[in-house]
């Protein structure tokens, strides 16, 4: 008995971090977070290659869940520029993200997206889950990690 009240209690516990562990939706961290997925996503929208070269961490690591892990920064860029321009557009759902401060690194994005495909146009657009790992290096942040689950 004393075994299940130490696993239920660490259940508990773990699942109230994640829940109070997200910065408010009115911090500083979280407003920056905002405006880095605004600004890359805008990006990506219009086909900036420039401004997406420069968000993406030389590090960058994309893991795809019908894709595969891509780690080669310029054969993502390139598959953007391919597959993504002029085609898909990306909107954030409202309300949905969470960020999570890491110390010392950066923060976590968790939220929500939908994509249109334009040689798609009657596919319907799902709300899906999507994860950014933002690394802030002197005040200079980047996209480090990215997890897209469809």
């Amino acid at each position: 008995m004393n075994l299940l009240k130490i696993i239920i209690y660490s259940i508990v516990a773990f699942f109230t971090s994640m829940a109070f562990g997200q910065v408010s939706k009115d911090s500083e961290l979280y407003r920056t977070i905002l405006e880095l997925d605004n600004t890359y996503f805008t990006a990506y929208n219009t086909c900036d290659m420039e401004t997406q070269t420069a968000i993406f961490d030389e590090d960058l690591e994309f893991y795809h869940d019908k894709g595969g892990l891509a780690t080669d920064k310029k054969a993502i860029l390139k598959s953007i520029e391919n597959n993504i321009c002029g085609k898909v557009t990306r909107t954030l759902v409202e309300d949905s993200v969470e960020v999570h401060a890491i110390n010392d690194f950066g923060a976590v994005q968790i939220g929500m997206h939908t994509f249109f495909n334009k040689e798609e146009p009657d596919a319907e657009s799902k709300p899906l889950k999507f994860i950014a790992i933002w690394k802030n290096t002197d005040d200079h942040w980047l996209m480090h990690r990215v997890i897209s689950l469809h």
